[in-house]
């Protein structure tokens, strides 16, 4: 669900997980509409941080039911990872693995024989949670209610030139770096999509993109999750997933309120600044709108909600992470002191806060315990990427611990 912004507790205060692209600094030159192009390679960090052996996990630390959801996420991964192109080879290690995934009788035994552990720079792990949030909403306009929006068909994203600060903005385009972002062409110029305020305010009023209409503060946290179920009066459960994002940078508002020393003890968590929102309802509003980031989704029908490989998550089994650093769809065992984080994940999803080799976000599906425990849940320890046996080995005779595991 890149969708979503990653875990809530204290790091809802830190930042999000919605995909989002942060207007430079610097004068920018809207190039020609380009030609699809392969995706660009990870940042040269990505390249460094260096892979090493990890310890073999024990049947202690792979109970059977957490082993049991994990090979069904895993299951579902595995066609993803076997049309990986990998220019080091390690996509044709998924073969065994899978192989061995689709016949395994035993999950534990399966995740304890297939794997080896490796550690990803210097192992040390953030873990936050994220849920399927269900909402009250209406099918039509009434006072006091926000639109859900659908993707607007005028949201684009090009690649755009970034000159340094003070060029010249008749500097040709290709002589400055690239970026991909998102906004909308004004007169044929590249220009930013509207923003949270402007949407709110009626920017896209009249185009038929309004999927229901629902509470400000629940849609403002739905948008955070990036999917989640919308409930009607007459019953009816729709269910809504990210579709798009209008480009412009997240910003959390829980370190605003931090900051501002607006919540007290004991409100660091996501269900601590929803009633400090709602206790202050104009000052929330004007808070809420501090983020200009605004998340746009579509309707889904089908097991979901669906994450970063366009394929289902699945509860207390999936985890978002960094695909840099981690391939989508390999197991990652997180060990921390939070019973709740630590254990078996397979990522299967991204998001804009989840930057890092040990950044993870775990899912915990829809109801009230799973938003209890993602609006709680933040914890710090070690993390090892589980990889197919004798990667490791291979990748330390193929460029030594400076390549990571998906290169």
């Amino acid at each position: 669900m890149t969708r979503r912004l990653g875990g809530l507790a204290l790091a809802l205060l830190l930042a999000g997980c919605v995909s989002r692209t942060a207007p430079p600094a610097a004068v920018t030159v809207p190039p020609p509409a380009p030609a699809p192009t392969p995706a660009p390679a990870p940042p040269a960090d990505a390249l460094t941080l260096g892979v090493r052996a990890g310890p073999a996990l024990t049947p202690a630390q792979v109970p059977p039911d957490q082993a049991a959801r994990a090979l069904t996420a895993f299951r579902i991964s595995c066609p993803s990872l076997l049309r990986r192109r990998d220019p080091s080879g390690i996509a044709a290690d998924w073969s065994i693995p899978c192989a061995r995934a689709a016949a395994a009788a035993d999950p534990q035994a399966f995740f304890l024989s297939a794997f080896e552990t490796a550690q990803v720079g210097d192992g040390a792990a953030m873990a936050t949670g994220y849920y399927e949030p269900e909402i009250a909403a209406s099918w039509t306009s009434e006072p006091g209610l926000a639109a859900v929006y659908r993707k607007p068909d005028d949201l684009v994203e090009q690649d755009v030139a970034v000159c340094p600060a003070g060029t010249l903005p008749t500097l040709p385009a290709t002589a400055c770096p690239t970026q991909k972002q998102r906004g909308r062409i004004v007169d044929g110029v590249f220009a930013p999509y509207y923003d949270r305020t402007e949407i709110e305010l009626g920017a896209l009023n009249g185009r038929g993109l309004e999927i229901a209409w629902a509470d400000p503060i629940d849609l403002f946290f739905l948008q955070i999750q990036g999917s989640g179920r919308l409930r009607f009066p007459d019953g009816a459960i729709l269910r809504i997933g990210y579709a798009g994002q209008n480009g412009h940078a997240y910003t959390g508002i829980g370190t605003l309120m931090r900051q501002r020393q607006l919540l007290g003890p004991g409100q660091t968590s996501m269900q601590g600044m929803v009633a400090w929102l709602r206790a202050n309802p104009e000052a929330g509003t004007a808070i809420m709108r501090e983020n200009r980031s605004f998340v746009f989704f579509r309707e889904l029908t089908g097991p979901g909600p669906i994450g970063a490989m366009g394929l289902p998550v699945t509860p207390r089994a999936s985890v978002a992470a960094d695909p840099r650093y981690v391939p989508l769809g390999a197991p990652v065992f997180i060990e921390t002191p939070d019973p709740n984080a630590t254990g078996l994940w397979i990522a299967q999803d991204t998001g804009g806060a989840i930057k890092g080799a040990n950044r993870f976000d775990t899912f915990w599906g829809p109801g009230e315990e799973a938003a209890r425990i993602a609006g709680r849940l933040l914890a710090r320890g070690r993390a090892w990427l589980l990889l197919p046996l004798g990667t490791v080995a291979r990748l330390a005779a193929a460029g030594g611990e400076g390549a990571p595991p998906q290169r």
